[in-house]
């Protein structure tokens, strides 16, 4: 089941939540009587960042606390995590995460931390599609099967960015390149900026960027979308293919976000955030400035979270060994 298909089961995830909430309320009825601090294990001004502020302002109004949100960024988001990983598993403490906390498992050595026995699920978040895109001015592409045509003509000529060694936009490439049988050379930069700039002046060939700073090129005329990596067309992009409509059947990447709590945290108090963020995700106010970064809304119950992890751990770790990806 594709990430996008998750947003089906909301109704449900929320009446679990909520009955659970209830059942456990008189023990817990507390919580949370403090401000609790939301970790962006990245920089600020990304989409992580965007959708943590978006959905603890309106979580804030639910619980009656401030949620603070605190960017510590660095590492590949290793060193937010191993700061939430060691904090008090008492809810008011927790992290956003994305495909790092299923791919840094096989791209690091060693963690100083377990993705799955130092944390405890909440709930998956939104997905943000990645797009492939191209220098309209200077590169002739514009579907899949012209990328596809161009590599196999060609092979190891053409480039594509990314935003570092196993980032979304890299792991996109991989699995392109794998699943299309064709040789296309990865160029890693320092964030997705400076890679961006590279693909704006025509240095690299491609980009799987995500849709939240690739649409405002694409917009202006600069950059050809091709194609996204999602199982589902972006309501962002809804003109653009699939990579499998496009040609590469079986493809998917959805760059996911999720939140987590220390592992050993009450259940009732990890019940209680997924009941807010699950109520946030579907508020208007709060999907229409999702949207605005190209980020659709998910919402599950923390058992589905934790399922989702499993699988994503195990298909991004095979391709990771496929492919010998390293951090450095």
């Amino acid at each position: 089941m594709s990430l996008l298909q998750w947003s089906a089961r909301v109704p449900a995830a929320l009446a679990l939540s909520a009955s659970l909430l209830f059942a456990a309320a008189p023990a817990h009825a507390a919580y949370p009587d403090r401000p609790i601090r939301w970790v962006v294990p990245f920089p600020a001004g990304g989409a992580m960042d965007n959708i943590a502020r978006t959905l603890g302002e309106e979580m804030s109004r639910t619980l009656g606390q401030a949620i603070v949100v605190e960017n510590r960024p660095g590492a590949g988001g290793n060193i937010g995590a191993e700061m939430v990983a060691r904090a008090p598993a008492d809810g008011y403490t927790l992290i956003i995460v994305a495909n790092g906390m299923a791919v840094n498992p096989a791209l690091y050595g060693k963690l100083s931390y377990d993705p799955v026995k130092d944390f405890a699920p909440v709930s998956l978040l939104a997905v943000v599609p990645n797009v492939l895109v191209a220098n309209k001015a200077k590169n002739p592409a514009r579907t899949v099967a012209d990328v596809i045509a161009a590599a196999k003509a060609k092979p190891g000529k053409y480039t594509y960015a990314s935003a570092g060694n196993g980032t979304s936009i890299h792991l996109a490439g991989e699995l392109f390149t794998s699943m299309a049988h064709v040789d296309l050379l990865h160029i890693p930069y320092k964030g997705s900026g400076p890679a961006m700039t590279d693909l704006l002046g025509g240095q690299v060939d491609y980009m799987f960027d995500s849709i939240t700073s690739a649409k405002p090129h694409i917009d202006s005329g600069k950059l050809t979308p091709i194609a996204v990596t999602t199982s589902k067309r972006s309501s962002a992009l809804p003109n653009v293919p699939t990579m499998a409509e496009a040609g590469v059947p079986g493809y998917e990447l959805s760059p996911w976000f999720a939140a987590f709590v220390p592992a050993r945290t009450p259940q009732p108090v990890v019940d209680t955030l997924n009941k807010a963020m699950v109520e946030a995700l579907k508020k208007p106010a709060v999907q229409q400035r999702l949207a605005g970064i190209g980020a659709e809304p998910i919402g599950s119950t923390p058992a589905q979270l934790k399922e989702h992890l499993a699988r994503e751990t195990a298909k991004w770790g095979a391709l990771i060994r496929e492919r010998g990806i390293h951090a450095d």
